[in-house]
C-alpha cells in the first residue's frame, strides 16, 4: 500500500527542524526544556546538555519529546499523559514529537540502555521518567512564580496550565517559561499519590496524533521529498541465502525515468525519478542468481525435519523434578504435537527509508526507526562515517508488529548501501512494495512443539514435558547473550517457562534449528506459539479429568493471583456457565506476557454448512496502573483482530525455497466481516505499568480453538486453522 504523497512543504520542513531546535536549545527565549539524565537526576537544561523530555514555549504549548517510536500504539500520547499529570497542565495545551536519535539521552533502560522501542516496554520504561520530568517542570515554574511574586512557593497552586496565588497573582505556563528556564530543577521532585491523579487512569483524552492523522497531516517516510531525490527499489534474491551471479541492466536503463542501476550486497537496485518508474525498471532487469547457499526446501520438508527433532532430547531450559518419572506414573497422560507456520508481520506501511549521504562526512535518515542505536551502528560503516555522524529523524510508522526492530537494520542498511553505491550523488528513498514485504523475510519463525502431560487419580497435574523446535531470533545479534535461559534463546520459549498452573514435575526442552530464512520477533514473540500449546493442552487435561475447563484452571492457580483474577473477571463478564444459543460454544485462555496478564473468553458459532464465526470475545487485562485506558482497550481490540487473522488463515509457505505468498490476496488479514464484538475489562491495579501492545495476541488462538473443541470435539493442532480443515464464514 502507498499513501498519497506531496512535495515537502514549508510547514513539514519546519516541523522537522523544530524537533532539532527543541533538543539543541532551551535558553531564556526558547522557553523551558526539562529532562532527566539517566532517568533519575533532574536539572535545568538551558544549555541543552542533558536529557530533554519537556519543552514549554512562550505561547504555553507543552511539547513532550517521546523517546519511543509511535507506530500507532499510542506511546506518544501515553508519555504526554504522564508529563501532563505531574505538570498539572491542561490537556489541550499538550503536544508530542519524536525525540532525535541519541543513545546517551534517550536510551531504553529495559533494553540495557539501547535507544529503541519494542517488547511492549514503552510505558514500563517511560512511566516514572516522564512523570518526574513533568514534576520537575512544575517545580521550576512554581519557583519562578514565587521569585517574581515574592511569595512562598508552597502557597502557589497549579491547575490546568495556570499558576495562581491568593494575593491575586496568576500566570500561564507560557508567561513564566523564560524565567523558569533559569531555575534549577529538583533532583527528586515530589510526585502525586495515585489517588490524586486526574489524567492517568482516566478516559476521554484524545490522542495527540489523532487530528494530524485524520487530516492527512502526519508525516511518514513516504511523505519525505528531498531536492534531487531518487526513488529506489531493490531486486532481492528469490531464495533466502541466494546472491547475484550476474545481471544485465540495459533494458532497465533504457526506460523513462530510470537514472541508475547498481549492485549492492543485498541485490540489484534501480533508481528512478518516481516509485512507479523504479518498479518498472526492476521488472526489466535480467538477473542470474547463485542459490548454492540458499534454502531450497519446500515447507513440508522443513516441517518434517522439525518434527524429527522432536523425537530427540533437546537442551533443557526448565528441569524441575523428574518429569519423565512423573508421566510414567500418572493415572492418565495426554500428548499433542503442534505445528506453527512462518508468519509475515504485514504492517500497513511496508519498509522504507530516505537517506542523504555526504560520503565520509555525515548521513541523515528519515524513517520510522524503532532501534535507533543499532540503526546508527549498522549504517555508519557503510556510509564511511562515525555513528554519531548519523542523524536519524524518527517519523510516524504505519505499524510494525516487530518488523522494524531488526537487529541488522536490514532496510536501512539497504538504503544506505544504495546511497553509498552512487557515492551520495542524490538523496535516496528506498521503497519496499507490498510484494517485497510479504516475500522479503524476517518472519515469525516456523515452530514444532510437543507437550506431554499427566494427571493423577484426583485430576491434579503431576507431570509436564514440553519440547520445542524453532529458529533462534537472536542468534548472531547483540541481544543473544542477554536473553539466555540455560543456553536457550529466551524468545524461543517465553510463555512456556513460568506457567500459572500447579504442574508438578516440569521439563522444557528446546532444539535450535538453522535455516537461511531470516526470522524476527512477531507481535508477542514466543508466546505466539507457547500460549496456544499450553492453553489447548490445559483444556485437553480438563476434558480427561471430566472437569469444566474454567474450574480446572482456577483450582490450579492459587500461586498466581493476578492471572487468576484476570481469568475470573473475563469469565464473569462473559457469563461463563450461562446458557448459550443453539450452535454457540465458548472457549477460554489466559496468558502472561510482557508483564501483563490477559484472559479471553471466545464465543463461536458453528453455521449450518459447518463453518465457524467468532461472535464475541470478552477480554480482561491486568497491566498494572492503567495509564491510558482508552488506548489499552484499543490495543486489546487490535490484538484480537491481528491474532485472529494469524490463527484462522495466515501462513508463509515455500515451494523449492521460493515464498508462495505475495500480497493480501493470498496472505489475507482479518477482515471487518471476521471481527467479533469485543469487550475489554481492565483489572484495577496499583502495580507499575506493564506492556499492552502485545499481550492481547496470545490468548485469542487457544480461546477460539477451545471453543471449537467444545462445539465439535475436534482438536486443532496445526495452524492456521484452515490447514486443519476448519473454515470460517
Amino acid at each position: 500500500m502507498f499513501r498519497m504523497t506531496m512535495p515537502e512543504t514549508a510547514r513539514e520542513a519546519t516541523r522537522l527542524d523544530r524537533r532539532s531546535f527543541l533538543v539543541a536549545t532551551g535558553g531564556a527565549t526558547a522557553g523551558l526544556l526539562v529532562g532527566f539524565g539517566g532517568g533519575d537526576a533532574a536539572a535545568a537544561v538551558g544549555d541543552g546538555t542533558f536529557n530533554p523530555f519537556v519543552h514549554i514555549s512562550p505561547d504555553g504549548v507543552v511539547t513532550v519529546l517521546c523517546k519511543h517510536l509511535d507506530k500507532g500504539q499510542g506511546t506518544l500520547t501515553g508519555v504526554a499523559l504522564c508529563v501532563a499529570e505531574e505538570l498539572d497542565a491542561d490537556w489541550a495545551q499538550m503536544r508530542g514529537e519524536h525525540a532525535p536519535a541519541n543513545t546517551a539521552l534517550y536510551g531504553n533502560s529495559l533494553f540495557g540502555g539501547v535507544q529503541g522501542t519494542g517488547g511492549s516496554t514503552g510505558m514500563p520504561d517511560s512511566f516514572m521518567k516522564y512523570r518526574r520530568a513533568g514534576a520537575a517542570a512544575r517545580a521550576m515554574l512554581v519557583a519562578a512564580a514565587a521569585r517574581a511574586w515574592g511569595v512562598p512557593a508552597a502557597e502557589i497552586t497549579v491547575e490546568n496550565g495556570t499558576l495562581a496565588h491568593a494575593s491575586g497573582h496568576s500566570a500561564s505556563f507560557g508567561d513564566l517559561a523564560a524565567a523558569a528556564s533559569a531555575e534549577t530543577a529538583p533532583a527528586e521532585p515530589p510526585l502525586k499519590a495515585p489517588e490524586d491523579f486526574r489524567l492517568i487512569g482516566q478516559t476521554g483524552h484524545h490522542r495527540l496524533d489523532a487530528r494530524a492523522k485524520s487530516r492527512g497531516e502526519a508525516i511518514y517516510t513516504q511523505d519525505i521529498f528531498r531536492d534531487g531525490m531518487l526513488v529506489a527499489v531493490l531486486a532481492r534474491p528469490v531464495r533466502f541465502g541466494g546472491r547475484v551471479a550476474s545481471f544485465d541492466a540495459s533494458a532497465a536503463l533504457a526506460m523513462p525515468g530510470v537514472r541508475e542501476v547498481v549492485e549492492t550486497p543485498h541485490g540489484v537496485a534501480v533508481l528512478a525519478d518516481t516509485t512507479w518508474q523504479a518498479i518498472q525498471g526492476r521488472e526489466a532487469l535480467q538477473i542470474a542468481w547463485d542459490d548454492s547457499a540458499a534454502e531450497t526446501r519446500s515447507t513440508a520438508a522443513i516441517m518434517a525435519a522439525y518434527l524429527a527433532r522432536l523425537e530427540e532430547p533437546g537442551t533443557a531450559a526448565v528441569d524441575h523434578e523428574d518429569a519423565e518419572a512423573a508421566l510414567a506414573n500418572a493415572a492418565k497422560t495426554v500428548e499433542a504435537t503442534f505445528e506453527f507456520p512462518f508468519l509475515s508481520h504485514a504492517p500497513m506501511e511496508p519498509m522504507n527509508a530516505v537517506v542523504e549521504l555526504t560520503p565520509g562526512e555525515k548521513l541523515e535518515i528519515w524513517s520510522g526507526s524503532q532501534l535507533q542505536t543499532l540503526d546508527q551502528l549498522n549504517v555508519a560503516p557503510i556510509a564511511g562515517v562515525a555513528p554519531e555522524q548519523v542523524k536519524i529523524n524518527t517519523l510516524f510508522a504505519g505499524g510494525s508488529f516487530g518488523r522494524r526492530t531488526t537487529p541488522p537494520s536490514d532496510y536501512m542498511v539497504e538504503a544506505v548501501a544504495i546511497a553509498a553505491a552512487i557515492e551520495g550523488r542524490a538523496p535516496v528513498k528506498l521503497v519496499w512494495t507490498r510484494e517485497d514485504d510479504i516475500k522479503g523475510g524476517y518472519y515469525r519463525p516456523m515452530v514444532a512443539s510437543r507437550v506431554r502431560a499427566g494427571l493423577d487419580a484426583e485430576g491434579n497435574i503431576v507431570g509436564w514435558h514440553h519440547r520445542i523446535a524453532v529458529q533462534s531470533i537472536l542468534a548472531g545479534t547483540p541481544f543473544r547473550e542477554a536473553f539466555d535461559v540455560n543456553g536457550v534463546d529466551a524468545t524461543s520459549i517465553e510463555g512456556a517457562v513460568h506457567l500459572p498452573y500447579a504442574l508438578g514435575a516440569h521439563r522444557l526442552e528446546e532444539h535450535t534449528t538453522e535455516l537461511a530464512v531470516p526470522v524476527l520477533w512477531w507481535r508477542s514473540v514466543g508466546s505466539t506459539h507457547t500460549a496456544y500449546a499450553v492453553e489447548t493442552m490445559i483444556d485437553r487435561l480438563a476434558a480427561e479429568a471430566g472437569v469444566d475447563p474454567l474450574a480446572f484452571r482456577l483450582t490450579k492457580m492459587d500461586a498466581h493471583p493476578r492471572e487468576k483474577a484476570a481469568l475470573e473477571l473475563a469469565a464473569r463478564k462473559a457469563g461463563w456457565g450461562d446458557a448459550l444459543p443453539e450452535g454457540v460454544s465458548r472457549g477460554v485462555a489466559v496468558h502472561k506476557s510482557f508483564g501483563s496478564y490477559v484472559a479471553q473468553v471466545a464465543e463461536v458459532r458453528q453455521n449450518d454448512d459447518g463453518s465457524f464465526k467468532v461472535l464475541r470475545v470478552v477480554c480482561a487485562i491486568d497491566c498494572g496502573v492503567p495509564v491510558y485506558p482508552d488506548q489499552i482497550v484499543a490495543q486489546m481490540e487490535g490484538s484480537i483482530g491481528y491474532g485472529l487473522g494469524a490463527i484462522m488463515r495466515n501462513k508463509i509457505t515455500f515451494t523449492d525455497g521460493v515464498v508462495d505468498q505475495f500480497n493480501f490476496t493470498d496472505y489475507e488479514p482479518t477482515r471487518m466481516s471476521d471481527m467479533p464484538d469485543v469487550e475489554v475489562h481492565i483489572v484495577p491495579s496499583a502495580e507499575p505499568p506493564s506492556g499492552v501492545g502485545e499481550p492481547g495476541v496470545p490468548p485469542i488462538g487457544p480461546a477460539v480453538a477451545n471453543a471449537i473443541f467444545a462445539a465439535t470435539g475436534q482438536r486443532i493442532d496445526r495452524l492456521p486453522m484452515t490447514d486443519s480443515g476448519v473454515s470460517f464464514a
